[in-house]
Formats: C-alpha cells, structure tokens, sequence
C-alpha cells in the first residue's frame, strides 16, 4: 500500500455506488456526458491529480482533485444498448463530479 498524502481523505473508497453529477459547464471537461446523472460503483481511487478543467484554460490544475475508476452498467447508460446485461463501461471521474447515490 502506498503512503503520503495522495491516499489521504478521498471522499468516496471502492465499492461505494456514486451518482455522477449533471451540470452544463462551458469549455473542456473530462467527464462523459452520457454518464451524467447515472450511478456507478468505484472501482479503485486513482490518486490526486491536477484539476484538467482549470489546466486546459492555463491554470495551475490546483487544487489536486481525487480521482476515481466507476464502472457503470451499460445497460443504465442508454436505451439503444442491445448487449448482454452485465457487461459494463469503466470511465475515470474526478471527484467534484460526484455525490453519494
């Protein structure tokens, strides 16, 4: 297990299910419109890294957000999907982009 101050106080742990958060927000996001307003689970806490919203427009990334591996049920992200239940899509989500479900 890895020490310092990167594993120190994430908000959610792994297991946990999170909705992810819908908000219209202007310019560079990294957070996928189609897992807006749905619940998955984390998987794994990344780490903290520099925020790539505020870096995109030149800004110094600070301060470092967490970062989360959800994995969400395909079949929860749209209607069209025609695939056998269980499979799922794992997307990387900063943490101001999620609230308990």
């Amino acid at each position: 297990m890895l020490s310092g101050e990167i594993w120190m106080n994430p908000k959610f742990t792994p297991s946990e299910h999170v909705r992810v958060k819908t908000e219209s927000r202007p310019g560079h996001h990294r957070t996928p419109g189609y897992v807006q307003g749905r619940t998955g689970v984390v998987a794994a806490v990344h780490g903290k890294f520099p925020n790539p919203e505020s870096m995109a427009y030149g800004g110094n990334g600070l301060p470092e957000q967490f970062l989360y591996l959800v994995v969400f049920d395909q079949h929860d992200l749209g209607e069209t999907f025609r695939g056998t239940r269980g499979d799922t899509v794992c997307a990387d989500i900063y943490e101001h982009w999620l609230e308990p479900a």
